[in-house]
Protein backbone atom coordinates (compact mmCIF):
# COMPACT_ATOMS: atom_id res chain seq x y z
CA UNK A 1 0.00 0.00 0.00
CA UNK A 2 1.13 3.49 -0.78
CA UNK A 3 1.01 6.35 1.69
CA UNK A 4 -1.67 8.85 0.59
CA UNK A 5 -1.16 11.48 3.32
CA UNK A 6 0.65 13.76 0.87
CA UNK A 7 -2.43 13.85 -1.34
CA UNK A 8 -4.63 15.01 1.56
CA UNK A 9 -2.13 17.72 2.47
CA UNK A 10 -2.17 19.02 -1.12
CA UNK A 11 -5.96 19.12 -1.11
CA UNK A 12 -6.00 21.11 2.15
CA UNK A 13 -3.49 23.58 0.73
CA UNK A 14 -5.63 24.06 -2.38
CA UNK A 15 -8.76 24.63 -0.28
CA UNK A 16 -6.97 27.18 1.93
CA UNK A 17 -5.60 28.96 -1.16
CA UNK A 18 -9.08 29.16 -2.71
CA UNK A 19 -10.61 30.53 0.50
CA UNK A 20 -7.78 33.09 0.75
CA UNK A 21 -8.31 34.27 -2.81
CA UNK A 22 -12.05 34.66 -2.22
CA UNK A 23 -11.46 36.58 1.03
CA UNK A 24 -8.95 38.94 -0.60
CA UNK A 25 -11.32 39.57 -3.51
CA UNK A 26 -14.21 40.38 -1.17
CA UNK A 27 -12.09 42.78 0.88
CA UNK A 28 -10.96 44.53 -2.33
CA UNK A 29 -14.56 44.86 -3.54
CA UNK A 30 -16.09 45.97 -0.24
CA UNK A 31 -13.06 47.54 1.44
CA UNK A 32 -14.31 51.10 1.05
CA UNK A 33 -17.60 50.25 2.70
CA UNK A 34 -15.78 48.50 5.54
CA UNK A 35 -13.51 51.52 6.02
CA UNK A 36 -16.53 53.85 6.12
CA UNK A 37 -18.23 51.63 8.70
CA UNK A 38 -15.15 51.62 10.93
CA UNK A 39 -14.67 55.37 10.53
CA UNK A 40 -18.33 56.03 11.35
CA UNK A 41 -18.04 53.94 14.52
CA UNK A 42 -14.87 55.78 15.48
CA UNK A 43 -16.59 59.13 14.99
CA UNK A 44 -19.44 58.06 17.25
CA UNK A 45 -17.01 56.93 19.95
CA UNK A 46 -15.12 60.24 19.74
CA UNK A 47 -18.39 62.25 19.78
CA UNK A 48 -17.60 63.73 16.37
CA UNK A 49 -19.73 64.11 13.27
CA UNK A 50 -19.25 61.66 10.41
CA UNK A 51 -19.01 63.24 6.96
CA UNK A 52 -19.71 60.92 4.03
CA UNK A 53 -17.23 61.13 1.16
CA UNK A 54 -17.93 61.12 -2.56
CA UNK A 55 -16.71 57.53 -2.95
CA UNK A 56 -16.77 54.56 -0.55
CA UNK A 57 -13.85 54.80 1.85
CA UNK A 58 -13.54 58.58 1.74
CA UNK A 59 -15.67 59.40 4.80
CA UNK A 60 -14.07 61.24 7.71
CA UNK A 61 -14.75 62.70 11.15
CA UNK A 62 -15.36 66.40 11.54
Amino acid sequence: MKNKSGQALTEYILIIALISIIAITLVNLFGGYLKDSITKTGCELAAEEYVKGDKPGEGYCK
